[in-house]
């Protein structure tokens, strides 16, 4: 006889707040709601999130599960944490040691902070240098680099009890399109796929050390499913992954608040569509009355028989063991223990920054423009870029004569934002996008590219390229300016 399943058992809420209110705690209580993903609108200091992750254990019970993106890069939200370098910086490196060593010190943070699910590592390979979602957050252009660094940085993390949920099934490397905030296709034969982008998710599927969770991408694969995204589709989610590849871990949506999904399917739809393509737990942000929706949709699917109890208990059991095996046992974090790892991440940081096309610091007493964004403000997936303030202390204290050009949209730049009066032209991309056709003209003398790295590709110039703006980033960036540090890492992709 298979017992009854809370629908709110296997759907993942968010909260509005840095503490739980009293209607927030009664739903999740009333719902039976047992997974929360916690955003950088939840997380104040670190005392204050504690607080919050012991009163939501104390509201959803000890199979509780609570998630959070803290990839490493521009992803991540716990940023009191040390900052992890972002995958293509371990890309750049090639060190399973390293990798495997950062997977661990991440989860030491989190577990500190009473998290036991982080959803990373990055599976996809970024084999498309016009990907506006994915880029350094990827490890690499090809698969073997994917999958070796994939598996030791999840490796590391499991070990200090942490879940991993490796993502986006079955690849975001290859599109041009942001599924936050429009569907992407993805127009390839399985047997392209299975070519590149299967590849580090089989690997990782089964077997001893096979990823204890997937995240879906909502991403259309014509030639796969020509009428729903990979998310609601049984096609990819059970035929490819649950039986060829052979996969029991829980597969957990992407958020269904995305617009790939929600202006298609919304919340109580897309929830029930989910759990039918064989994935276990909904993603379902949004106020109360917004997740209520996505729940009841799911009882009255049950009661309509769209869903059987059968499946849901089997979702349950995936999504119960998960909890079993990494419980929400937070642990202390010594002071010699965080400083510890947060050198390790600094030193990974300075391993990984490379130097294209020759490029080599400007002479100290040379006069210097420096360029960069004005602003550039999160968009709710990266963090903040690094900020004109941060950009001037890359040359405090060294260069004598530094002048700053703030421009408002920096993808836009042309040959005419760049004045040619004797000054050594410094280019510093403190945003994410590809330059536009314009940039072509633009010829600094130096470009440093602190977040995409195939901006690269669009200016004819010697580049720097540091993966990321964390402060090991822009450490390492300042030490290389001042002569003290050498650029030497290969990068993982194309970058000529």
């Amino acid at each position: 006889m298979t017992t009854a399943v809370q629908p709110g058992q296997l759907v993942m809420v968010d909260i509005p707040g840095k503490s739980l209110d009293a209607d927030t705690a009664a739903f999740l209580r009333d719902r039976k709601v047992r997974a929360i993903c916690l955003f950088r609108k939840n997380l104040g200091t670190e005392d204050e999130i504690r607080q919050l992750t012991a009163d939501l254990r104390a509201v959803m019970g000890d199979k509780a599960l609570i998630g959070i993106d803290q990839e490493g890069g521009s992803v991540i939200r716990a940023t009191s944490l040390p900052q992890a370098p972002a995958a293509m910086a371990l890309g750049a490196i090639g060190d399973e040691a390293l990798a495997e060593a950062t997977g661990a010190a991440v989860a030491r943070g989190l577990r500190h902070l009473g998290i036991n699910w982080n959803f990373a590592p990055v599976l996809d390979i970024n084999n498309n240098p016009a990907n506006p979602v994915i880029g350094e957050r990827s490890f690499g252009e090809d698969a073997e680099t994917v999958t070796r660094l994939a598996r030791a940085w999840m490796r590391g993390s499991l070990k200090e009890g942490v879940a991993c949920c490796v993502k986006h099934f079955p690849g975001h490397g290859d599109t041009h399109v942001d599924s936050h905030h429009a569907l992407p296709t993805v127009d390839k034969s399985l047997a392209a796929l299975e070519a590149l982008e299967l590849k580090p998710f089989r690997a990782l599927a089964s077997g001893a050390e096979a990823a204890p969770a997937v995240m879906t991408a909502h991403i259309v694969y014509p030639q796969l499913d020509g009428e729903h995204p990979a998310t609601l589709s049984k096609t990819i989610l059970t035929g490819i992954l649950r039986e060829s590849m052979g996969f029991d871990g829980v597969v957990i949506t992407d958020a269904l608040m995305m617009k790939a999904v929600f202006e298609r399917y919304g919340y109580a739809r897309a929830s029930v569509l989910a759990l039918q393509a064989g994935a276990d737990m909904p993603l379902a942000q949004g106020s109360l009355a917004e997740q209520a929706e996505a729940i009841d949709a799911i009882g009255v699917a049950l009661a309509a028989g769209d869903l059987t109890a059968e499946r849901l208990a089997q979702s349950a059991a995936r999504l119960d063991r998960l909890a079993t095996q990494y419980p929400l046992s937070p642990r202390d974090y010594p002071a010699a223990e965080r400083a510890a790892d947060d050198q390790l991440m600094r030193d990974i940081w300075a391993r990984g920054l490379t130097a294209l096309r020759g490029a080599s610091a400007p002479d100290r007493a040379a006069p210097l423009r420096v360029i960069c964004q004005a602003s550039v403000a999160s968009d709710g997936v990266s963090e903040a870029g690094a900020s004109v303030a941060q950009v001037a202390a890359l040359f405090d204290g060294w260069f004598s004569d530094v002048e700053f050009l703030h421009l408002p949209n920096l993808r836009a730049i042309s040959a005419a934002d760049i004045p040619l009066d004797g000054r050594i032209n410094v280019l510093v991309s403190n945003q994410r996008g590809r330059y536009q056709a314009s940039a072509g003209s633009a010829r600094p003398d130096l470009h440093i590219a602190l977040w995409n790295p195939f901006q690269v590709l669009d200016i004819a110039a010697p580049a720097v390229v540091s993966w990321g703006y964390a402060d090991g980033a822009l450490d390492a960036l300042r030490q290389w300016l001042r002569g003290e540090l050498s650029a030497t890492a290969a990068p993982p992709v194309t970058l000529n």
